[in-house]
């Protein structure tokens, strides 16, 4: 019982970990500003699925719930900066939770009376609806330009004033922490496992006695509550909040984000949301097509990874947990991830001559050759052997992969048999 339970602490405690050394890893002002992004985004994924993994509710207006929490964050900062209400800035956070609750016992009220695709789309009218108002009432939203702040109010308290990005960072991080904490524990609870009940088989658990549209109202309202937490420390971090924070664009995030690290798997969030804040903050640094890499990587995600990226983490730690991954399948790995390589850097070559041409920003040399400066190479878009190159990478890396396909699929098959027959074993001693 005890290694067992020492067993479970394990994860937590390299969570922990990670939390603490990253900024020792990264310590540039740059790399604290997207660690700190990454710690609302993965804060706001967990929080997504709640409903999503859960609760099997499919939302397009999660959004709403983090916006409304950061803009009633930015007003208490702003009352607390002319000294009107005396409140220390750790907490905010927990006020744009409450905000986050409220709004939740309030819309969720409307949107949870129905499941499935209606569900949905009273959701994506929700985010809408939100969103527009938002423009509407200048004085509570401030507008196109929203509503800004300064974080840096009042003495010191232990020589922390939130003015540093690495204190900054460290809140996020202590407010991950405890929410990630609190959001796994209610996945035991009796909420959490009669909500799995009504998003696998609502009849039964209503034939039971536990109202399916009631259980679905409580986890959208404590979802909206660590959803307001996100926004409370967005707004912290970057001291403005717009009317983006509401829209739909971010709740599609939320849900890319969430699919793609795998809504499955409660580590699953996490990964999407620091593979989507990759995707948003350090790929659009260099490409402005980054968008259309992210839909084309969600797509890959989908079709060939339906349980999100972490199913593939949770496979490849149960082969190697059987010792099942011989040397044979680690060279197939290779061998197919240096074909995704080939293969992607066509692609991206190609896509990247492509989207130049379509925009027409191509700078005149005088030599009638216009070159693009992608990834810190020049590149002449209109050389025959440049779109030859890009040609040739791509059909060498889905050539390879085709080759390699049948082989790596017999070798994984064996590879997993062993694995089952080896969870099975321990089954049985443990029985």
């Amino acid at each position: 019982m005890m290694h067992r339970s020492l067993r479970s602490l394990l994860p937590w405690l390299c969570f922990t970990l990670a939390l603490l050394a990253a900024p020792l890893a990264f310590p540039q002002s740059a790399a604290l500003s997207l660690l700190s992004q990454m710690g609302t985004m993965v804060l706001l994924c967990l929080s997504y699925n709640m409903l999503l993994g859960e609760g099997g509710m499919l939302s397009f207006g999660h959004a709403v719930y983090s916006g409304l929490g950061a803009f009633g964050a930015i007003h208490l900062m702003n009352r607390i900066g002319d000294g009107s209400i005396h409140f220390p800035i750790t907490l905010v956070p927990l006020a744009g939770g409450l905000v986050g609750a409220l709004c939740g016992i309030v819309f969720g009220y409307l949107t949870t009376r129905r499941a499935g695709t209606t569900f949905a789309m009273i959701t994506l009218g929700l985010v809408e609806l939100v969103s527009a108002g938002a423009l509407m009432f200048p004085d509570l939203f401030g507008g196109e330009g929203g509503i800004s702040s300064n974080r840096v109010v009042g003495e010191p308290v232990m020589g922390i004033s939130y003015g540093p990005q690495l204190q900054v960072y460290y809140l996020i991080a202590g407010w991950l922490l405890v929410c990630a904490v609190a959001i796994h524990a209610l996945k035991h609870t009796p909420l959490g496992r009669i909500l799995n009940a009504v998003r696998d088989n609502p009849e039964r658990a209503a034939f039971i006695g536990y109202d399916p549209q009631r259980v679905r109202y409580l986890a959208l309202i404590l979802s909206a509550f660590f959803a307001g937490i996100s926004g409370g420390l967005s707004a912290i971090n970057f001291e403005i909040v717009s009317a983006e924070y509401v829209g739909a664009l971010r709740s599609g995030s939320i849900l890319l984000f969430t699919f793609i690290g795998g809504a499955g798997f409660f580590y699953g969030p996490i990964i999407g949301g620091v593979v989507g804040v990759l995707f948003a903050s350090l790929l659009s640094a260099y490409t402005q097509a980054w968008q259309f890499y992210l839909g084309a990587f969600f797509i890959l995600v989908v079709m060939a990874l339906p349980g999100g990226l972490a199913k593939l983490v949770d496979n490849l730690v149960r082969v190697v947990r059987a010792r099942a991954l011989n040397a044979a399948l680690v060279r197939l790995l290779a061998a197919l991830a240096l074909s995704g390589l080939l293969a992607l850097a066509g692609i991206v070559l190609g896509t990247e001559m492509l989207y130049q041409l379509s925009l027409g920003s191509l700078a005149d040399t005088g030599s009638g050759v216009a070159p693009v400066v992608l990834f810190g190479f020049s590149i002449d878009v209109h050389s025959v052997s440049a779109w030859l190159l890009a040609v040739v990478l791509a059909v060498a890396g889905v050539g390879a992969i085709a080759c390699l396909r049948r082989s790596w699929a017999a070798s994984w098959s064996a590879a997993w048999k062993r694995v089952e027959l080896s969870e099975q074993a321990q089954r049985r001693e443990a029985a």
